[in-house]
Formats: structure tokens, sequence, C-alpha cells
């Protein structure tokens, strides 16, 4: 028996741009809804997207978000970024009439050939962990499993934690572009290459977060970069989400996150949520003990020869690579 075959001619892969976010919006929830039907979650039905997530996604992926069309309907997507020389590839999807026929694993070596020209040292993606097939596909592509991101989540009401951080949005231009390179070289010292500038600017000018920078004696000891924009396209703002955070030790980890759920209040957000990485187990104890619930587990895999940095011992890193 022959294999189907689509009749249409792939195109790819192509730039996305912010006018395709609607048909975004209909294969990432078609192919993700499939995705957890398969995985035996039959009743869960994944939301659109908010646009201004899309857009961040974009704007801050550039040449690196890319889209495979027939007849210009799309039928796969990925979209790779590169933080310096950190690199990592998602959301990525293909529609569920277009899987099993090797578009995926042109896909990703499309984001992989990118990343490279690009000068990263670092290329990887999430996948959940219990989706063997998944882990099997990346690994057949060169990717090693490493350890999980665990995303916890917080109440901040009843808190009232004092805000010790500086917020980026609240300074002058000047005095924010000066305080955004101090950031830039403060994580170089411990990831040389890493830069989330482009990710602190485009939230500021998307009005979807915010910075909050640990300052002492001029010194920067941590950072966080958070959005507050509902994720779903239908639904309010009803949590913070922690996107890049770096602590030069767990102590500014805690002032930090204190710090984070006070915007929260501010805001009238009733709650923070935090994708840690476990290589950082005392900053991940520190969260749960404070109360914040364990809600989903990603595996993070890397492709081989493009690890991710070490840091010193006792600094915490957390890097997203979801949107």
């Amino acid at each position: 028996m022959k294999m189907w075959r689509p009749d249409r001619q792939l195109v790819g892969p192509r730039p996305l741009v912010e006018r395709d976010i609607p048909r975004l919006n209909r294969v990432f929830s078609e192919a993700f809804t499939d995705r957890y039907r398969r995985d035996g979650l039959v009743g869960v039905r994944v939301p659109a997207l908010n646009p201004d997530v899309w857009r961040y996604a974009l704007r801050d992926a550039k040449e690196g978000a890319m889209a495979w069309v027939d007849d210009d309907a799309i039928v796969g997507f990925n979209i790779a970024h590169h933080s310096g020389t950190e690199g990592w590839m998602g959301p990525l999807a293909v529609r569920p009439d277009r899987q099993g026929l090797g578009l995926g694993a042109s896909m990703v070596r499309s984001a992989i050939e990118w990343l490279e020209s690009e000068g990263v040292r670092t290329i990887g993606l999430e996948t959940m962990p219990r989706t063997v097939d998944n882990i099997g596909f990346y690994s057949r592509l060169g990717f090693v499993p490493g350890h999980l991101t665990i995303t916890v989540s917080g109440d901040v009401v009843g808190r009232a934690p004092r805000d010790r951080a500086v917020r980026l949005s609240r300074l002058p231009a000047g005095e924010r572009d000066e305080l955004l390179a101090t950031c830039r070289d403060r994580l170089q010292r411990s990831a040389p290459g890493y830069d989330f500038t482009r990710e602190h600017v485009l939230t500021e000018e998307l009005h979807i977060g915010d910075t909050s920078v640990l300052e002492e004696h001029g010194t920067v000891r941590g950072f966080a970069l958070w959005h507050a924009a509902p994720l779903a396209e239908t639904r309010g703002s009803d949590e913070i989400r922690v996107l890049k955070l770096f602590a030069d030790s767990v102590e500014s980890f805690e002032r930090l996150v204190a710090s984070v759920e006070a915007a929260a209040a501010k805001l009238r957000i009733r709650r923070v949520a935090v994708r840690c990485q476990t290589q950082h187990p005392a900053s991940y104890q520190f969260l749960i003990q404070r109360g914040y619930r364990v809600r989903w587990t990603d595996l993070r895999m890397t492709l081989e020869g493009y690890p991710e940095v070490v840091l010193p011992e006792g600094e915490v890193l957390y890097s997203n690579w979801e949107i």
C-alpha cells in the first residue's frame, strides 16, 4: 500500500510576518490539541495565543521565524530565536494532516542551519517528557536530553512583599539604556555571549510586561524579565510569567522573587509563574517552600555539540525556551 501524500506543493521556508498571526493561531491550536489527544488528554483544547505574544515572538526571532505553506495556507512553522550566543527553537508545529511526511525534520534542520549561521554556541528546545515519540524524533536529529524545566506558580494574595528592585519602565530613556547595558555586561561575566537586551526592549515596546533589576551599591545582583499580558487570546491577565532571570546568588534570587510578587500585587494580578530549570535545585526548593505549586514539566534538549552554558556555583539563570 502506498502512503498517502498531499497533492499541493509545499513552499518554504518563508518568513513569518505579523499578518500571519490568525493563520499561525489556527495551526498552533490544531496541532497541539491533536498532540494532547494522542497523548490521551482527549478533553484538552489548546486555545489561540494572544496576538501580542505572537508579535513579541516574531519580532524577537526576526529571520528565524519560518513558515512552510501550500496555496498560501500555513502547513507548518518553526520560530527560532537567539539571545546572543544562546539559540533555541519554539514553538514549532505541523498541521495534523501533514504530519508523518518528513516536514517536521526539514523544519528543525532549517532552524539549526539558521542558528548556526548566527554564530550561536547553544541550540536547544523543550518538549513534553511523556511524549516519547517527540523525544525520539528530536534524538534522531541529534538532540540529547538534559534536565527538566518545571513550571511552578504561587499566589500573591495575602503576601505583602517589599519591592526592592528597579523597574526599567519607570526610568528615563537614558538611565534605562545604561541599566540595560549593565545587566548585559553582568550576565556575560557569568554566561559569556548571552544577551537578553532585545527581549527587555521588546517587552517594554509592546507594553506586555517589565524587567525588575536588583541593584546594590551600583552593582547589578540580578534581574527578572516578566510578562503580565495574558497568554491566551480570550483570557484576562491572571498571572505574571517570568521569562528570563539571572541572580548572582540564591539570596538575590529570593529578593527578586519577592520583587516580582510585589509587582504582581500592584497590578492586581494574583499569581506568579516561574519556569525553573532543575540544574539550579536550591532556587527551585526555595519556591516550593514558599508555597509555589508544580503545574507542568518540560524536557530540555540540546543539539550535540551546542550545550547550555554552565554558570559559576551558586548563581541562577532561568532562560525560558517557550513564549
